[in-house]
C-alpha cells in the first residue's frame, strides 16, 4: 500500500498548530525527557539550516551535566526561570545548550579556516574558491561593511539565530517545548566556556543559550502578537 502523502492543507495546519503550541517555556517538567530520536531531529534541523555564504559560522554546545550547567547559574538570570526563584531552565530542561558564533579570526575573508571550509566541506575547486573568496571579501568590505571583530561576530550571531529558530520550529512540530535565552552576562559566560569547556574564545563567542524539554504547566498568559496588517506591508 502506498504511503499517504500529506496535502498542502495538512502541512499548513501542522505549521499553524506548532506555532500556536510554542512558547518560551520557563519551567520544564524534569521528569519528562526529550527522546533521543526527537533530539536528533532537532539538532539535524540546526545542522541543515541555511547560513550566509554557506559559511556555517556557528557551533552547538550541548550541556547535559547538572554540574556543568550550574557553572552558569550566578550570571544567567534568563535561564533561572526569569528570576522567579525556581531552578529555571538550567535545572529543569531535558536538554540545555549554547550556540557559539564565529569571530573575526575565522570569518574574515581569506582566513585559513574559511579556505579549509571551502575545500573540505563545500568541496569547491580552487578556481571557484578564488572567486567565492573574492565575492565574500567584497560583501564584507564594501557591501555590508562588516570588518571589525564586533561586526563580524554579530553577523555570525545572526546566522546562529536562524539555526536556533529552525531547531525551535522542529521541536514544536514534534510537540517539544523550547526557550531561547539571552539573559546572561557575555563576559562571564565566555570565561566559563574557556576555563571549563576548552572553548577558544578568541575564535568563538557565545551567541544565545537555549533549552528544550516538556512544559511543567500551561502558559500563564495567552499568546499575543501584532495583527497581520500591522506586521506585513505589501507594495
Amino acid at each position: 500500500m502506498n504511503a499517504i502523502t500529506p496535502t498542502t492543507a495538512d502541512v499548513a495546519a501542522q505549521i499553524r498548530a506548532a506555532f500556536a503550541f510554542r512558547h518560551a517555556t520557563k519551567i520544564f517538567d524534569p521528569a519528562r525527557k526529550v527522546s533521543e530520536a526527537d533530539m536528533a531531529t532537532i539538532l539535524e534541523a540546526g545542522r541543515l539550516s541555511p547560513t550566509s555564504f554557506g559559511h556555517e559560522p556557528f557551533r552547538i554546545l550541548m550541556i547535559q551535566s547538572p554540574e556543568k550547567r550550574e557553572l552558569f547559574r550566578d550570571f544567567s538570570w534568563g535561564a533561572n526561570g526569569m528570576m522567579n526563584g525556581s531552578a529555571g531552565q538550567l535545572g529543569t530542561a531535558s536538554h540545555f545548550g549554547i550556540l557559539l558564533a564565529a569571530r573575526a579570526p575565522l570569518m574574515t575573508a581569506g582566513s585559513d579556516y574559511l579556505l579549509n571550509h571551502y575545500r573540505t566541506v563545500k568541496h569547491l575547486p580552487e578556481e571557484v574558491i578564488e572567486l567565492f573568496n573574492g565575492a565574500y571579501g567584497k560583501f564584507q568590505s564594501s557591501d555590508h561593511k562588516i570588518t571589525t571583530d564586533r561586526e563580524i561576530t554579530d553577523w555570525s550571531g545572526k546566522q546562529a539565530y536562524i539555526v536556533l529558530a529552525n531547531m525551535m520550529t522542529a521541536a514544536a512540530l514534534l510537540g517539544v517545548d523550547s526557550c531561547p535565552i539571552e539573559g546572561f552576562d557575555m563576559a562571564q559566560t565566555a570565561a566559563v566556556l574557556q576555563a571549563e569547556f576548552g572553548i577558544d574564545t578568541e575564535a568563538w563567542q557565545p551567541a544565545v543559550m537555549f533549552a528544550f524539554g516538556h512544559r511543567a504547566q500551561e502558559p500563564a498568559f495567552p499568546q499575543t502578537r501584532r495583527s497581520m496588517d500591522d506586521t506585513v506591508s505589501w507594495f
